[in-house]
């Protein structure tokens, strides 16, 4: 008990002349070393900073496509990723304490051999030649300079040059020694230290370098390796000063000699060899998706979008963004490779990268809100663009999802399906009828344009023949007769129209279409027709909660998301909710049927729109069509049990342009090849038909919130 206490103090004076002489000084002040005191050195586990004892080391966000093996690609500041020991070649251990610790299995935490040695050299040489800082005092400086926790201010006092940071490095060396054992030091240490050219921890800096994992770790590399650590900057062999780094392997190798580690020959072998390096370098961000996969950049985009917008990740948008790019977390997306190369096909096969006019599509797993497939012809990245082409063949905006400058495009008759879903959910049948005329006079109001008959909105069929007449849900739908659903939207209100695409996932990102949905809905009676701008991911998530029998998820860019200590994250799950009375959506299912050329359980679907697309696929489908006015935009969208596909096209640049309506065919070829492609191998599923009453009956409303 006396000569441990005796040791105590006497570690404290050392450690207390240690400090003034890395600050150049002679000796501490005698009143500081002796108020030290024996507590100085018995910091209890539990006061030392969370940054040592549950330490946050910052590591790089994998993102992977939907097998899990596919790498999209990383969020870093700092390219790091946490390995076990066991992960590290033997001889990479043994070298990073040959090169920072030789003592560092016989001290516990300060070294007081070395304190005195750097006492000795420093006072004879009147200035600061040695340090004496261990392997653990080094780890408790990086841990506490790297902590994502701390204020930029307390991570730079771990650094600072002071007396104070010495010996809090001192005691708190002491304290980590006392619970960890040396292993889990040494992990720690060789998970957090530098190695230069962007690499921090042996994993990276493996893969920097070797392009290897630690494991596979030769001699000569793992004493090039930790050589760096004590000058990365300048040391880093692929930015820096080979010949310094090469000398720092040959000083590591000789180390490994002295302490018996490694025999002579081999270390002399390991100094004959090359600089060997094979570079690899870790992509990050959505600009490093591999080149010969560019059209995933959208895709990850969309994904940051999403990261950035889920409160579980931090309060902001800055937090979220931080700790994706800290957090070392592994997420496998919903992207599905060979849907995406699809979809790409298809989309590549309408308009080139050259052409101003786009083809955004969307493809989405009802029940799920998974995302398989984002493509438009572009490519992603802010390479310069011709002039004249502002937004073409680069670009960098999100024109599948919308946001930033993109509000989206109006999506035409699609957005029928709403005010079919608001007179369901009112209570009327499927087989409600009204005789249609060419042009309707509705109550709703309207300034300007050839829909507007005296101040009241009067929009038309968009064809003489086929559209007037008896009509009823069914073939309305089929044939997208306009005044049916004016004057559906006029029996039903169109401010449960509004809101019911709102329930669908509706975003208004225009913001005309914000103000006319929060304050003038009631009037809005133009909105059936589709006239607000949408996008097509919104789309596709609004049609796949029919697929889904009503149960709507939010469109989602992930599988899962495990954290660095290998828990799944809540915020990887689907988020669905039953939106729709399974009955109502059934039953929409049903009359979406009569557009795309199938065939409804009632048998009373007269012709559709896009009557090719169901015969063709060879399985049942269901979906929409719309034109906007003048045919500046077309859409298509069609689903099956499985899966929801949406296409628009129009010109991101200038929505005056028009695609014309000639467009749409090939668009319905488009997504049924998407359709037919995906599901190749999927089993042949059917809708579940409606039950009679709400086919036939008119009844009370039905809730299905």
């Amino acid at each position: 008990m006396i000569r441990a206490h005796l040791d105590k103090i006497f570690t404290v004076l050392i450690a207390g002349s240690l400090a003034g002489l890395v600050l150049a000084v002679a000796a501490l002040p005698a009143a500081l070393v002796l108020g030290l005191g024996v507590g100085a050195i018995a910091t209890p586990w539990s006061d030392l900073p969370d940054s040592l004892r549950t330490p946050p080391t910052v590591q790089r966000s994998n993102l992977y496509a939907n097998d899990g093996n596919t790498l999209i690609t990383s969020f870093y500041v700092e390219d790091r990723v946490d390995v076990p020991l066991a992960g590290v070649a033997p001889v990479m251990r043994q070298a990073i304490v040959a090169a920072e610790d030789v003592r560092f299995y016989q001290h516990r935490g300060v070294d007081v051999r070395g304190v005195v040695r750097a006492f000795t050299v420093n006072r004879r040489d009147g200035a600061t030649r040695q340090g004496a800082s261990t392997l653990t005092m080094q780890y408790v400086r990086n841990a506490l300079a790297g902590d994502p926790r701390l204020t930029a201010q307390q991570r730079a006092r771990a650094t600072e040059i002071s007396t104070g940071r010495k010996l809090r490095e001192m005691r708190y060396a002491l304290a980590l020694e006392r619970t960890l054992d040396k292993d889990q030091i040494l992990s720690r240490y060789l998970n957090i230290a530098y190695f230069g050219a962007g690499a921090y921890g042996i994993a990276a800096a493996s893969k920097r370098y070797f392009s290897k994992s630690p494991a596979q770790l030769t001699l000569a590399e793992a004493a090039l390796l930790a050589g760096l650590v004590r000058s990365p900057a300048t040391d880093d062999p692929i930015n820096g000063d080979a010949a310094a780094a090469l000398a720092r392997r040959s000083y590591v190798l000789d180390r490994l000699v002295e302490t018996g580690q490694v025999p002579a020959a081999e270390a002399a072998k390991a100094r004959t060899e090359k600089l060997a390096l094979d570079p690899s370098e870790t992509p990050n961000d959505c600009a490093a998706v591999p080149a010969e996969h560019n059209d995933w950049g959208f895709f990850c985009d969309w994904f940051t979008r999403w990261w950035g917008a889920q409160p579980a990740f931090g309060a902001s948008v800055d937090e979220r963004q931080g700790l994706l790019r800290r957090g070392g977390f592994r997420i496998v997306s919903s992207l599905d490779p060979a849907v995406q190369a699809t979809t790409r096909s298809q989309v590549l096969g309408i308009y080139s990268t050259d052409d101003p006019l786009a083809v955004p599509t969307a493809v989405v797993q009802p029940g799920t809100g998974r995302v398989l497939a984002m493509a438009v012809n572009r490519d992603y990245g802010v390479a310069g663009n011709p002039p004249g082409q502002k937004n073409y063949p680069n670009t960098v905006n999100q024109l599948i999802a919308g946001g930033g400058t993109i509000a989206g495009y109006q999506a035409g008759s699609t957005f029928k399906l709403f005010t079919l879903l608001a007179a369901l959910e009112a209570g009327l049948p499927l087989d409600t009828r009204f005789d249609a005329p060419h042009r309707l006079l509705t109550r709703f109001p309207a300034s300007g344009g050839p829909a507007s008959c005296a101040g009241r909105w009067c929009p038309a069929n968009a064809d003489l023949t086929g559209m007037d007449g008896q009509r009823t849900m069914w073939s309305a739908f089929g044939r997208s007769v306009n005044t049916y659903f004016a004057w559906l939207a006029e029996r039903v209100g169109a401010d449960r129209v509004v809101e019911m695409a709102e329930r669908l996932g509706i975003v208004f990102r225009a913001e005309d279409d914000a103000k006319l949905a929060r304050y003038s809905a009631r009037d809005w009676g133009a909105f059936t027709l589709g006239v607000s701008a949408t996008t097509p991911l919104d789309l596709a998530g609004a049609y796949a909660t029919l697929a889904a029998e009503g149960t709507w998820c939010a469109p989602s860019p992930v599988r899962s998301i495990i954290d660095p200590s290998g828990r799944p994250v809540a915020a990887g799950r689907p988020d669905c909710r039953q939106v729709l009375d399974t009955d109502v959506a059934r039953a929409a299912t049903d009359a979406a049927r009569c557009p795309v050329g199938d065939q409804s359980m009632y048998g009373r679907c007269d012709g559709g729109t896009a009557p090719q697309l169901g015969p063709r696929l060879g399985r049942p489908v269901a979906g929409k069509t719309g034109s906007s006015e003048r045919n500046e935009t077309e859409s298509v969208v069609a689903f099956t049990p499985q899966l929801a596909v949406a296409s628009i096209a129009a010109n991101p640049d200038d929505p005056r342009d028009a695609v014309g309506k000639a467009v749409q065919k090939e668009m319905i070829d488009a997504v049924g090849r998407v359709l037919a492609t995906t599901l190749r191998d999927e089993p042949r599923r059917d809708f579940v038909p409606p039950s009679e009453s709400i086919a036939f009956r008119q009844a009370g409303p039905r809730d299905g919130n």
